[in-house]
Order: C-alpha cells, then structure tokens, then sequence
C-alpha cells in the first residue's frame, strides 16, 4: 500500500525496527523518515526539440529525486533527464523551482541537478549498501505533494546489466513494486538514503520489484560530477545498441538511429557471436569488453550471425555524450 505524506511514521517506524537498532542510540525514526520525505522532491522535465532519447523516453518525463547536500543538489536517476529542455521541482508542500541539469553519468546511470533558486530544504544522509541485511526494514518515497511511501524488502544485491549499454555492480533488488520508482529514494529507518529508482523488474529475484543504483557508486565520483558534469569512467564507447540474452546467446534488439551500430550495418535480430574476437554470451562481459578499449572512440569488430550466416563488422564507436542534444545556448 502506497501511504501519502501526511500518514504519521512514528508507530510505523517503531515497529519496524529491530532490538539492535532500537537500542542503538540516538535515532528518532520519525523524524528521520519526515525529514527524508521533505528532502525527496518531484522532477519534471521537457527534452529538447529532436532529442534521440525521446523515441524511447518521451519528451515530457516524470520522476522523483532527493536533496543530498548543503548546497541544495538533487540526486536523481540520469535517463530522466537525459537531453533535458527545462527542469521543474516540487516540493512536498506544492513549492515549485527551475533547476538545471549539472551532471549525467553514463557509467552509474546517476543524474545530477542544481535548482536554481534555493529551495530551503535539509539534506539527508547517504547510508552504506554493503552494510545492508537482507532482513532490514526499507522505505521507498517518491516526491512532490502527490508522492508517497510504501515499506520494501531487499532481494538481492548484485551486478546489473542493462540492454542498453549498461553495467553496475551492487544493484540493490527490492519488493514490493512501486511503477514510480524513477529517481525515488530507498531508505532505511535511520532515514538514510542507500539507493536511488531506476526500473521496475517481472523477476527481481524472486519476485516482482524494483532495481534501485546503490549511493556507494556516488561517492567517489561526485566532486567529478559538480565539475565536470560526469565522472572519467563516463568517457567510454557506445555503439547504440540494445542487447537482450535468449538461450540461444545475445540477440540485438534494437538499434539507435544514426549510431555506430546503425552505420555499420547492425541489425535487430542479429545474433552476437564475438566482439574484438573474444566470444560473448551475456550482456555484461559484452559491454566491459566494449568499454575496455583505452578511448572512446576506437574500431570495433563484431562477429554476428545472421539468416543462419556469419558476419563481421566493423563499426566505429562513439563518446555517448557526443551525440546528446543540447538546450539552445549550451
């Protein structure tokens, strides 16, 4: 059940916690998780005229992302404001403020926005995943003043890999699912933030859920990400591809118009046997092996099979921030 802001947390979050973390001083959990819901705001956003992203996208997106610092920055999940136009935040009480996209980070898949009025919100903490049991008690919230809470269980912390060029390690699973997990926030009862909202799973292990990008990847790359609006490990290939793995091995099933993939003759439903000669059969040795080359732009051969014949391709890969559209005047 989906509880909206005005649910009191005090009995809820007392129960919730075990004997260790209750005695464990000095917590108060309600007003740990209010605060956490003040923090955790709606993001709303419009892409740019022609943005590639919004064939699979949209142009008009709707999501959630959580104040992380004195300076007002918001964390939020990167595809939401992938080729954004204009940035909106809500507040919990229905306060509205611009804000501008500072960072996109391909290699987490983090986002990074900078309001650009303060908006007079606390921070929350960033918590530690890797200390995180499977039978510790969790919150997920969304943001604005239609947001809400639910309780959540972990499933699984491990490695994820994307269909579309995509690879983290540690990726939090949890249940229940909730359909607006983009960019909400995972807590835990001290009201720190483990995990920021990115997809929404038939089987995330188990069960249905969500993935969440644990904030133990943030840390060592945010001083990156105010400055240079992505982290070193962002600089890396991209082809356009989107992979799925089926018994048989990894079938392409989509390719981005005008990418590298496209312009060196993949095409949906071609199966990949090999990439620089080494054979693949899952979608994250696929992408590390892409990534592995010392630029981003670089030759890459795949070998494919396609209509029961092998093939080799080359293709020339790209940096994926090049071919991201702009606002006018950026």
């Amino acid at each position: 059940m989906l509880h909206r802001r005005r649910v009191l947390f005090s009995g809820f979050a007392t129960a919730l916690l075990t004997p260790a973390l209750r005695a464990a001083e000095p917590v108060d959990p309600a007003q740990a998780l209010q605060r956490a819901m003040r923090s955790t705001v709606s993001v709303q956003v419009r892409a740019v005229d022609g943005a590639g992203s919004a064939a699979t996208l949209g142009r008009d997106r709707a999501g959630s992302g959580i104040v992380i610092d004195e300076q007002g920055h918001v964390l939020t999940i990167g595809y939401l404001v992938l080729e954004a136009d204009a940035v909106d935040l809500q507040t919990h009480d229905g306060r509205r403020f611009p804000a501008r996209v500072l960072a996109y980070d391909v290699a987490t898949g983090f986002g990074l926005l900078q309001p650009l009025v303060p908006m007079g919100l606390a921070p929350v903490r960033l918590g530690d995943p890797q200390t995180l049991g499977a039978d510790d008690p969790l919150l997920v919230a969304s943001g604005g003043p239609d947001g809400g809470w639910s309780p959540a269980r972990l499933l699984a912390r491990r490695a994820f890999a994307g269909y579309w060029e995509y690879h983290i390690e540690g990726a939090l699973f949890t249940t229940p699912p909730r359909r607006d997990h983009s960019g909400a926030g995972l807590f835990n009862l001290g009201g720190e933030l483990l995990g920021v909202g990115s997809l929404i799973l038939a089987d995330a292990g188990g069960a249905p859920g969500n993935m969440f990008v644990p904030v133990d990847l943030l840390r060592p790359i945010l001083a990156e990400l105010k400055a240079q609006g992505r982290s070193r490990a962002s600089r890396r290939a991209w082809l356009g591809l989107n992979c799925v793995e089926q018994p048989e091995g990894l079938r392409v099933a989509r390719v981005t118009a005008d990418s590298p993939a496209a312009l060196g003759g993949v095409r949906a439903g071609d199966q990949i046997l090999r990439i620089d000669g080494n054979a693949v059969q899952e979608l994250g040795a696929l992408w590390q092996q892409l990534w592995s080359g010392a630029t981003p732009e670089r030759e890459v051969t795949l070998d494919v099979q396609r209509d029961g014949q092998a093939r080799r391709l080359v293709l020339r890969s790209v940096d994926r921030a090049s071919t991201l559209r702009k606002p006018a005047g950026v």
